[in-house]
């Protein structure tokens, strides 16, 4: 018998959605106190331990999620990935970030060729020049060694190696090898995030890396010729070829740009933007901040996850795990949004780029096969770390909508203080509000509390909490370079579980280009009216009539003249 051509034709889903009503009948008040259903609702692979139990789900939830995920072939779609096949059809694809941090005798095929060695000997080429750029050897226009380094990229090749630098600045050894340095990274086409990138920085002793695959992404070339000018204004058209290098695979695009090729560093189609930060994305310069030997432990982390999510059980996986449990609020349960919430503020980037991992990938509105969906995928992912978002939007969390939460905490802090004469350290004072706060979710406050409370009567409305909210606890025993790669794969593998499931191609991203488009068209239409005096002619009423207000104000200097930004 022929497969059903969507996911929610088959009898596992339409026995999740009869499941529904049941659980809606149930409040986590109750599902809580069964012990065995909150010891049999947790896993743990190498000390990281995950326990959902105060997810709105039963034992027999699970098992209905499980044979979901059997009849959605999920352990066969895997193995798909993890062999290369190009699972990735609407772009022929391989998807192989797996092969990124793979060990060097792994064996990972695309079109029958293994792609591991060739993996290794970038990440080789990336050791030597970092070791030769760390020591001092590799010296500017002016015979200065470069300390600093400014990463220009946009999407993944911004967002994920933002949030490991974030993550490994404030870990003890870590911050050890990155001493007397700085790495930043410049994003925005906007001149604003210029000038902070390179306020109070010196060109004689700064390396500029442009990252862009084909060398042709407006934004980042605009940047990178913007810095460029940096560059030569001050140490001449000679210095660009020391000071700046590229990750890329338009080595004719390179050398025209000034840049040698030899200090271009390769990644491959079969890498995503958004999973490209343990290719040279991020190795590259994460590498020349922290050395290869910390980065290396961070993609081993990542690595570990992989070999966990490739061959555990889907009873004890926990990026399976987690991935169900997203289909099941976002489909069945109908819950649009997610927040992110780790309790480690090293961890204040690691929001943006799930952000952008899980809504790039799994903002679909169609299946693989172009057919398009009865009902919805993806998650509104936001979130700020403990104990800054219960000062900022928890109110809505705990009385307002329903959104399930991922509690993200440590054991073991990157920076412990315990002062002399308080009740607890105060890692210990952050993690009070973590075991705290998905309790509260849960259980809530009833009005026969606050009566017996002696609550005001007028205040009762106000003070009740419903509770019955959703989350999840992911504790980490510490957050080395190991455990924040660990925690990059959980996600990137979470996220590819829900599309798996959904049947949706989360690997592509045609979802950007249309804005793209259209603002080529608007882009001619600036430089005709800047420079040949052009009236706006060919968008709607609304777009000419914004264009006409923003050309009637002239720039603050002549249209041809370079003026870098300043702070």
């Amino acid at each position: 018998m022929a497969s059903p051509a969507l996911i929610s034709d088959t009898e596992q889903w339409k026995a999740l959605q009869a499941h529904v009503g049941a659980i809606q009948k149930t409040h986590l008040r109750d599902l809580m106190a069964d012990a065995d259903r909150c010891k049999a609702m947790t896993a743990e692979y190498e000390g990281i331990f995950l326990d959902y139990s105060r997810q709105q789900a039963t034992g027999e939830t699970i098992e209905k999620l499980l044979k979901l995920a059997e009849v959605a072939k999920l352990k066969e779609k895997i193995e798909k990935m993890f062999k290369g096949e190009k699972i990735n059809s609407t772009e022929n694809r391989s998807v192989l970030h797996v092969a990124l941090r793979a060990p060097r005798d792994a064996v990972i095929n695309s079109d029958g060729v293994n792609v591991v060695p060739e993996v290794w000997s970038v990440k080789d080429k990336i050791k030597e020049f970092s070791d030769t750029f760390r020591s001092g050897s590799w010296v500017g226009a002016t015979g200065k060694p470069l300390t600093n380094v400014v990463s220009v990229g946009i999407g993944g090749s911004f967002l994920g190696p933002l949030f490991v630098h974030t993550a490994l600045q404030t870990d003890p050894e870590a911050a050890e090898c990155a001493k007397g340095r700085q790495l930043r990274f410049l994003a925005n086409v906007d001149p604003v995030d210029v000038a902070r990138s390179i306020k109070d920085l010196d060109p004689e002793t700064t390396l500029v890396v442009v990252v862009s695959k084909t060398f042709t992404t407006a934004e980042t070339m605009l940047n990178a010729r913007t810095l460029k000018e940096w560059i030569v204004s001050s140490l001449g058209p000679q210095a660009v070829a020391k000071h700046m290098i590229a990750v890329s695979t338009n080595l004719k695009l390179v050398k025209e740009f000034g840049i040698d090729p030899n200090n271009a560093f390769a990644f491959w189609d079969w890498v995503g933007g958004r999973y490209s930060v343990c290719s040279a994305v991020g190795v590259l310069p994460l590498s020349l901040q922290y050395g290869f030997p910390i980065v290396q432990k961070f993609l081993e982390g990542a690595s570990s996850i992989d070999n966990h999510f490739n061959s555990s059980s889907f009873e004890k996986n926990i990026p399976v795990l987690l991935g169900l449990l997203s289909v099941w609020n976002v489909s069945f349960l109908g819950y649009p949004a997610r927040a992110i919430l780790p309790y480690s503020q090293a961890l204040e980037k690691l929001a943006p780029h799930i952000q952008q991992l899980s809504m790039e990938s799994n903002g679909k509105g169609v299946s693989i096969d172009g057919i398009p969906l009865p009902f919805e995928t993806g998650e509104i992912d936001f979130g700020e770390p403990g104990t800054n978002g219960q000062h900022s939007f928890y109110q809505l969390i705990h009385q307002g909508r329903v959104i399930p939460c991922d509690f993200i905490g440590v054991v073991k802090s990157q920076q412990p203080v315990y002062l002399k004469g308080e009740t607890v350290s105060n890692h210990d004072e952050l993690m009070s509000n973590f075991f705290a706060q998905p309790d509260a979710l849960a259980y809530g406050k009833t009005p026969e509390q606050l009566h017996s409370e002696k609550v005001p009567e007028n205040l009762i409305p106000h003070k009740t909490f419903k509770g019955n909210r959703p989350s999840l606890s992911l504790l980490l025993p510490t957050l080395s370079a190991y455990e924040v790669g660990q925690l990059l794969s959980i996600y990137e593998h979470r996220v590819a579980v829900q599309g798996f499931i959904w049947g949706i191609n989360s690997f592509d991203q045609w979802g950007v280009e249309l804005g793209k488009s259209l603002a080529s068209q608007v882009r001619k239409q600036l430089h005709e009216s800047r420079m040949e005096g052009k009236p706006v002619d060919g968008f709607n009423h609304s777009t000419s009539s914004l264009l006409a207000r923003y050309l009637a104000v002239k720039p603050p200097t002549p249209y041809d003249t370079t003026v870098l930004p300043k702070v």
